[in-house]
């Protein structure tokens, strides 16, 4: 078997939605991947320090995470690229102005900062464990590094917010906005490229909208059975949902469980 570079997006695709753990066959693929040979790896929309923990779980050490901004090679951080400040704090003026309250990521940690306690007051906390750092005192203008934006504006007043496309931002819940580095696919570039492997021997496995960036036609696209409908029509391959061992078969289907041979 020819060495192939395996990238999982984690929730839906490695996980149960439902109970948020992982799917049994799931993890047993895993291990017979790396047993064969293969290259596998995490590739995820989730902060470093949210994802580094999963990686371990599941018995990886590489790992392309804060949707492509941050790689982990061998459980080395090799890089974490920060928003682009000028746009960031250009969004965060507009926000401010239109009365919506901002939290900010400016490390690889659970603490956000703002000037004030708007966001929850306006859509409750965030749907994660956070730790609220609020300062009056905070200088915008002054942060030489945005990781993350977080603006309580809802769904349908969205459109407000003039300036949400000068950065990449994904919706999770009706009641905020995030702002993060969007490019899975940039960000298995970036990994391919230190690896020095070849485009067409990568292989990603994911489920919904924000894996669509990492579906190419330079290499193998496998959309789950549980994936949304313009990701099977981007994929190379549909195989069965998550929990109906969609990995596993998929893997199992390709022969991607033999043995790796040396070149």
């Amino acid at each position: 078997m020819h060495k192939k570079y395996f990238f999982f997006d984690i929730d839906g695709t490695l996980t149960n939605r439902e109970t948020k753990e992982v799917v049994p066959s799931a993890r047993v693929a895993l291990k017979k991947l790396k047993e064969a040979g293969h290259f596998v790896a995490i590739a995820t929309g989730r902060a470093h320090y949210k994802a580094v923990g999963f990686m371990h779980d599941v018995e990886l050490s590489d790992m392309v995470c804060a949707g492509g901004g941050a790689l982990v090679i061998d459980d080395q951080l090799i890089h974490n690229i920060p928003l682009d400040l000028d746009k960031a704090k250009t969004v965060i003026k507009q926000a401010e102005e239109l009365g919506y309250g901002v939290l900010l990521m400016l490390d690889d940690s659970i603490d956000v900062y703002s000037k004030n306690d708007l966001f929850r007051e306006q859509c409750g906390p965030r749907k994660e464990p956070t730790n609220y750092i609020i300062d009056p005192a905070l200088d915008y203008d002054a942060l030489q590094a945005i990781y993350k934006i977080y603006i309580s504006i809802p769904k349908e007043k969205e459109d407000e917010l003039t300036l949400k496309d000068t950065l990449g931002h994904l919706r999770f819940v009706e009641e905020y906005l995030m702002f993060q580095y969007d490019e899975k696919k940039q960000g298995i570039l970036d990994m391919m490229k230190i690896l020095k492997g070849n485009l067409e021997d990568v292989v990603v496995f994911g489920d919904d909208y924000n894996d669509m960036v990492m579906f190419d036609p330079r290499w193998t696209s496998i959309a789950m059975g549980n994936a949304c409908k313009e990701l099977k029509e981007k994929a190379s391959y549909v195989t069965d949902a998550n929990v109906e061992d969609g990995i596993y078969k998929a893997c199992q289907k390709f022969g991607w469980f033999k043995d790796v041979q040396d070149e």
